[in-house]
C-alpha cells in the first residue's frame, strides 16, 4: 500500500507547477500590478493635476502630479525588505499574494477618493498615501515573479523564463492606456474628470480576483522547498544582503538604472510632453502609447531567445550602448512633430523591450536562494529610486528650463553609468 501510494504522489506536484502554470502566474500578477502603476501614471498627466492640485499653473501642477508619481518608488524598497523577508522565510507563493493584495487594495481605493475640490489639501495627502501603498505592494511582486519564473526554469532557459513576468510590463501598459483610451471614445473630457476617471482603478478589483485565482493554483518553487529541506534559510535577509552582497546589491542598482529611465521617459513623461507641450489631443497622445506598448512587449521575448543563445552579459552590454546611441536622436525626434514622437515611442520601447528582457534575470543571479527574493526585490528597488523616481519630473524639468537635448543628455548619462557597472561585474554578478 505504502509503495503504491509513493508510485502515484509524485505526479501532483508536476502537474501542479507545470512551465504553462508557473509561467502565467507569474505573467498574470506582475500584468495586474503593472496595469494598476500605470493606471496612476496615466492619470497623473491626464486628471490629477486638476483634480487634486487646482490651484497652481498648470506646469506646477503637472509637477506636484508627478511627485505622488515618485512616492511608489522610495515605498519599494520597503516592501521589498518585508516581502523579501517572509519571501525567503516562509515561501514565494504565500508571500506574492500578500503583495498582489496590497497592490490591489491601494489602487481601488484611489478610485473613491474625494478630489481637491471636495475635501480640500487632504485629497493630496490621501493620494500620496495610497501611492505609498502602491509602491509597498510592487516592491516585494516583481522580485517574487521573477523567482516564480527562474525557479522553475530547466537548465539553458533562466533568460526565457525570466521574461515572462517582465512580459506584465507591455501588457499592463496597453490595458492601462486602453482603457483611457476607451473611455475618451465614449465620454467627454468634462465627464472624465467628473467621475469617469475613477473606472480604471475600480475595475482593477476583477484583475485582482483573476491573479489571486492563479497564484492560489501554484505550489512553491522546487528551489525554494530543497533551501527548507537542508535548513538554509537566513533569520534576517536583509541583514545577510548588506552584510555579504553590498557589490551585487551596488552594481545591480546602477545596471537596471537605464532601463528605468528609459522607460518613464518613454512612458509617463513622453505622454505628458505630448499633451501639455505639443498639445496633442489626449486620444492620439494614448494611441502613440498603445502602439508603443506592443513593440515593447514583441522585443521582450525576442531578446529572452537571444539572451540564452548569446549569453546575458553580452546582449546587456549590445543593449545598453544602443540606447546611449538613442539618446542622441531624441532631441530630433521629437522636433519632428507626430510622426518623429511616434517613431521615438516605437524605438524607445523596443529598446526597453531587449533590456527589460534580461534584466529580471540579472538583477537575481548574484544571490542564493535563501535571500535571493529579498536581493532581487532590494537591487530592483533601488534602481527604480535613482532611474525611475524622478524621471518624469527631472525630464519635465529639464525640458522646460534647458530644452529638449538635455533630456537626451539625461538619458545618455544613465546608459554610461549602466555600461560602465555591466562591464565592472563579474562573472555570474549579471
Amino acid at each position: 500500500m505504502t509503495d503504491a501510494i509513493r508510485n502515484v504522489s509524485p505526479p501532483a506536484p508536476a502537474a501542479l507547477n507545470s512551465p504553462a502554470r508557473v509561467l502565467t502566474a507569474s505573467l498574470v500578477g506582475t500584468t495586474i500590478e503593472f496595469f494598476d502603476f500605470y493606471v496612476y501614471a496615466t492619470a497623473a498627466v491626464l486628471v490629477f493635476p486638476v483634480l487634486f492640485f487646482p490651484n497652481s499653473d498648470p506646469m506646477t501642477a503637472m509637477l506636484a502630479s508627478f511627485a505622488t508619481f515618485s512616492i511608489a518608488f522610495f515605498a519599494r524598497p520597503l516592501g521589498a525588505v518585508v516581502f523579501g523577508h517572509f519571501g525567503d522565510r516562509i515561501g514565494r507563493k504565500a508571500t506574492l499574494v500578500a503583495a498582489l493584495l496590497t497592490m490591489g487594495i491601494s489602487t481601488v481605493v484611489i478610485g473613491v477618493l474625494p478630489t481637491y475640490g471636495q475635501i480640500g489639501v487632504y485629497a493630496p495627502l490621501l493620494l500620496a498615501l495610497c501611492r505609498f501603498g502602491q509602491g509597498f505592494g510592487l516592491g516585494g511582486e516583481w522580485g517574487g515573479a521573477v523567482l516564480l519564473a527562474t525557479e522553475n526554469a530547466p537548465e539553458g532557459k533562466r533568460n526565457w523564463y525570466a521574461m515572462f513576468p517582465q512580459l506584465g510590463a507591455p501588457v499592463g501598459l496597453f490595458l492601462s492606456s486602453s482603457i483611457f483610451w476607451l473611455l475618451l471614445h465614449v465620454m467627454s473630457k468634462d465627464d472624465l474628470l467628473a467621475w469617469g476617471w475613477r473606472v480604471p482603478f475600480l475595475a482593477s478589483t476583477v484583475l485582482i480576483a483573476i491573479g489571486l485565482w492563479v497564484r492560489f493554483s501554484i505550489s512553491e518553487t522546487p528551489a525554494f522547498k530543497k533551501a527548507l529541506e537542508a535548513h538554509e534559510r537566513v533569520a534576517v535577509p536583509v541583514a545577510e544582503i548588506f552584510g555579504k552582497y553590498k557589490r551585487s546589491l551596488f552594481l545591480g542598482t546602477f545596471v537596471a538604472l537605464v532601463t528605468f529611465v528609459l522607460f518613464y521617459i518613454g512612458t509617463a513623461w513622453l505622454l505628458s510632453y505630448n499633451i501639455k507641450v505639443l498639445q496633442m489631443p489626449f486620444l492620439d497622445a494614448l494611441e502613440i502609447q498603445i502602439m508603443s506598448s506592443v513593440v515593447f512587449g514583441i522585443f521582450i521575448p525576442l531578446t529572452g531567445k537571444v539572451g540564452d543563445k548569446i549569453g546575458r552579459r553580452k546582449s546587456l552590454i549590445g543593449i545598453t550602448v544602443m540606447i546611449g546611441a538613442f539618446s542622441f536622436l531624441l532631441p530630433a525626434l521629437l522636433a519632428g512633430g507626430e510622426v518623429g514622437v511616434a517613431i521615438f515611442a516605437a524605438g524607445s520601447m523596443a529598446l526597453m523591450g531587449m533590456t527589460y528582457a534580461l534584466i529580471g534575470a540579472a538583477l537575481s543571479a548574484p544571490f542564493p536562494t535563501n535571500v535571493r527574493y529579498t536581493g532581487a526585490s532590494l537591487t530592483f528597488n533601488f534602481a527604480g529610486i535613482v532611474g525611475a523616481s524622478l524621471a518624469p519630473y527631472a525630464a519635465t524639468w529639464l525640458q522646460a528650463n534647458y530644452g529638449m537635448a538635455y533630456v537626451g543628455y539625461y538619458l545618455g548619462l544613465a546608459a554610461l553609468i549602466t555600461l560602465l557597472c555591466i562591464l565592472a561585474s563579474r562573472k555570474g554578478e549579471v
